[in-house]
């Protein structure tokens, strides 16, 4: 996966969501707003949270959200090696399949989200 299509599957994302949304608006809202209501901080916070949140999609192989909560993570201030240490983490329990998405896609995004704003 190219660096550049990151983004671009941020924004397929979010078109699939927009679609869905006008198909389905009761049932996306509902989903929405629950997924927000469990990444807000509260005795776990917004970052640690994020992490959790990429070990569990590195282990299941989802690669939109391994691309959406590695820069949830950096957005809430993960450093690069943290959000490493989660690939550590979620490698331990998904074996080689888990780690070849953090040595590569991972570390794509870590690489295109977490350059230093000019």
């Amino acid at each position: 996966m190219e660096q550049q299509s990151t983004n671009a599957h941020l924004i397929r994302y979010k078109e699939g969501l927009g679609k869905y949304t006008e198909h389905m608006p009761e049932l996306a809202h509902s989903f929405n707003e629950f997924t927000r209501n469990c990444f807000k901080a509260g005795e776990v916070s917004e970052k640690q949270k994020q992490l959790i949140a990429l070990g569990i999609s590195i282990y299941s192989q989802d690669e939109y959200c391994i691309i959406y909560h590695t820069k949830g993570s950096l957005d809430q201030g993960a450093t690069p090696n943290e959000v490493l240490e989660t690939v550590g983490v979620a490698a331990a329990f998904g074996g080689g399949a888990a780690m070849s998405q953090g040595v590569t896609l991972v570390q794509e995004c870590i690489e295109q989200f977490n350059k230093p704003m000019h």
